[in-house]
């Protein structure tokens, strides 16, 4: 994302996007030009050397512009980051939105006879999360809007804490004033991000749970069409979330478990909080008061030790907690983590069994799809000719629509990866359109 002055290059998570364009609102703030803001992503190995590689694909691209490195593996690797040629400055996690820290590099002078400078402190000193309200993303479709950061949890394959810090929750009444800013600025949907999304309060006075901020902010802001989650942790699905989930439909029948596995043994030495059966059981439960909810979920295929057996375990989990849009990673060790030591699958058969789970997935999608012909929608226009259904899935619309209306449309066909749609009749959608969006029989 960029303008005249600034350019922003985001890898990564949705909370990196939120991010990403905070941090242009406060260099825009502080009158900054020419300079590019390369947002990084630690999460795999794989992620770390791709985010290398945009720090260099923008040198080459803006050889007259500063470069600002940012993000988790800038945290976790500033040396690294600092020496790659044409870095100018490495800007850590506590800093990146902190008003003060931009100002000061605002004040440094383009050229830097010493080498770039490291503006990198200590993350897990960070003791709460910085306040910084964005006044949109561009278009007028959807909008994140980050409530926690960090994560108090240690699974041994996950480097992120160390990028991230400890657990900090923005209070209840930020969070609204920020959703009630963006839906008065003309968004229709709202996207909750974070590190540990489902951990959110658990910082705050009185411990309040993630459900009561999905309730609030549904109840509180009543004009939003549309609330989404982000990623969210099996183990934090409580009572109170359940029961907002089942109060509100203006919540998308959407949820993306991190799941990471679904064989018992392997869930222990990833230190994870649930088992197999734990999952299954809120999956049922979560469908019982919503049957339109889909799931999508994070699995890791070739987790050290894992047999066939155990990898047998998280394929048929699919089928059982009938799992739609996987986001699949072949497991790669990162440096610093326990699972790093402990013994290796082959990288071949991590492969094939990343390979074996995409299928299955695949499968799940086109199931999925085939199941919604003939079937009407409440969907948002995300371009001209693409629009979003409750439950992910996209949409291809037969003409032209405004980014970020909310229409009907009855689903034709599918191409195995989207729907499409046939929009409906203008006084259909003005006289039928509901309230709070849902799939209609």
């Amino acid at each position: 994302m960029g303008d005249s002055r600034i350019h922003t290059e985001t890898l990564g998570c949705r909370l990196n996007a939120f991010e990403s364009e905070a941090m242009r609102e406060l260099a825009l703030g502080e009158d900054m030009e020419n300079i590019v803001i390369v947002n990084t992503c630690a999460v795999t190995t794989e992620a770390a050397r791709k985010s290398r590689q945009a720090v260099r694909r923008c040198r080459r691209r803006y050889p007259d512009r500063r470069i600002i490195v940012t993000g988790c593996a800038a945290q976790i690797e500033p040396d690294e980051f600092a020496g790659i040629e044409g870095v100018d400055i490495v800007l850590g996690n506590s800093s990146k939105l902190q008003p003060g820290a931009w100002r000061k590099l605002s004040r440094l002078t383009p050229e830097f006879d010493s080498g770039p400078s490291i503006v990198v402190e200590d993350v897990m000193e960070a003791e709460s999360l910085s306040r910084h309200l964005i006044a949109g993303f561009g278009n007028r479709a959807c909008a994140f809007v980050r409530v926690q950061d960090g994560c108090d949890h240690r699974c041994t394959f996950c480097i992120i804490p160390y990028g991230r810090g400890n657990s900090r929750s923005a209070p209840a009444g930020q969070v609204v004033d920020q959703v009630k800013m963006l839906v008065r600025n003309g968004y229709k949907e709202i996207v909750l991000t974070g590190v540990d999304l489902t951990s959110w309060g658990s910082d705050l006075p009185g411990k309040p749970g993630f459900g009561n901020l999905v309730h609030r902010i549904a109840t509180l802001v009543p004009e939003l069409p549309r609330l989404r989650l982000s990623s969210i942790d099996p183990a934090e699905i409580d009572e109170e979330f359940i029961a907002a989930f089942a109060s509100h439909e203006r919540v998308m029948p959407h949820l993306h478990l991190s799941l990471q596995a679904g064989d018992d043994m392997i869930l222990k030495r990833m230190k994870r909080r649930h088992l197999r059966e734990d999952v299954i059981e809120t999956c049922r439960r979560l469908r019982s008061v919503r049957p339109d909810v889909v799931f999508g979920a994070d699995l890791i295929a070739g987790f050290p030790t894992e047999s066939e057996t155990m990898f047998e375990n998280s394929l048929s989990i699919v089928e059982e907690c009938e799992l739609t849009w996987l986001h699949v990673f072949p497991f790669s060790p990162r440096p610093g983590t326990p699972a790093a030591r402990m013994p290796q699958v082959p990288p071949p058969l991590v492969r094939e069994r990343a390979a074996r789970l995409r299928r299955s997935g695949s499968r799940r999608v086109e199931s999925y799809l085939d199941r919604q012909l003939g079937t009407i929608h409440s969907v948002l226009a995300e371009s001209s000719s693409t629009a979003r259904n409750g439950q992910y899935a996209e949409v291809q619309l037969d003409e032209p629509q405004i980014p970020g209306e909310i229409l009907q449309v009855r689903i034709a066909g599918h191409d195995r990866r989207r729907l499409a749609g046939t929009t409906l009749k203008r006084e259909l959608r003005q006289d039928r359109i509901p309230a709070e969006p849902a799939l209609l029989a």
